[in-house]
């Protein structure tokens, strides 16, 4: 079966792969860590609010996402959610936002909801007393989080988002239900146009081991100098 291995086809194919492929799936996995970090960091607070009816909120927004494969997700909001947004404000067009920009929302707005329960342990770790003390201290509650409580959480916490963000990489490779061209996509349309698929999807799966291996190592490396909850 590996007698006709085609090495020269990975060396002429790679600068494809990397430009345009994993170009791609680096820049999705960016945007939505960032957005995923915030809307997350947003829902820990809700969860962690006086107001109850805020945290049942973000607690079965959490739920919700948790409990639904991705890739349902990713169908939702590319197929159903553009013609939700037309109804809501009575128009008979889809509202599409493109195929990038409906998975940098997709993304996000699911792994916010992972996220959101690193962020919740981050914030819960964080002596009650630092708490009191900021209120003695005249801060208010926002006062107090910012200044106070999120600093420390996210050092806390940084090694889990980390690993969070390894997961949300090699997930982001369901994009190619949509045709899009990220690195898996651009390696399977090599893969069908030159009839080699074992040679792509061989290659394919080498880079992703030696990225996220890379960065799990790291992540050791970084637990061993900042607190980890425990």
């Amino acid at each position: 079966m590996f007698g006709n291995f085609d090495l020269d086809l990975i060396w002429r194919s790679a600068p494809y792969l990397f430009r345009e492929g994993m170009t791609f799936t680096l820049t999705l996995t960016a945007l939505a860590t960032v957005g995923g970090v915030i809307f997350g960091t947003l829902l820990a607070m809700m969860r962690l609010s006086s107001y109850k009816w805020l945290g049942r909120v973000a607690a079965g927004y959490v739920n919700l996402m948790r409990s639904v494969p991705l890739l349902l997700v990713i169908f939702w909001f590319y197929f159903l959610v553009p013609y939700i947004g037309a109804w809501l404000i009575g128009s008979a067009t889809p509202i599409q936002v493109g195929a990038f920009w409906s998975c940098v929302i997709t993304f996000t707005l699911f792994e916010a909801a992972y996220f959101s329960e690193i962020m919740r342990a981050g914030i819960q770790s964080i002596s009650r007393g630092q708490t009191f003390a900021g209120y003695a201290l005249g801060l208010n509650y926002w006062q107090m989080m910012g200044n106070v409580i999120l600093p420390q959480a996210f050092r806390n916490m940084i090694p889990l988002l980390l690993t969070q963000t390894i997961v949300l990489f090699q997930d982001t490779s369901l994009v190619y239900v949509l045709s899009i061209t990220d690195f898996v996509g651009a390696a399977s349309k090599i893969a069908q146009r030159d009839g080699r698929l074992i040679e792509m999807y061989v290659f394919v799966a080498l880079v992703y081991f030696v990225i996220c291996f890379v960065a799990s190592r790291l992540v050791r490396r970084l637990q061993q100098r900042v607190a980890i909850i425990r």
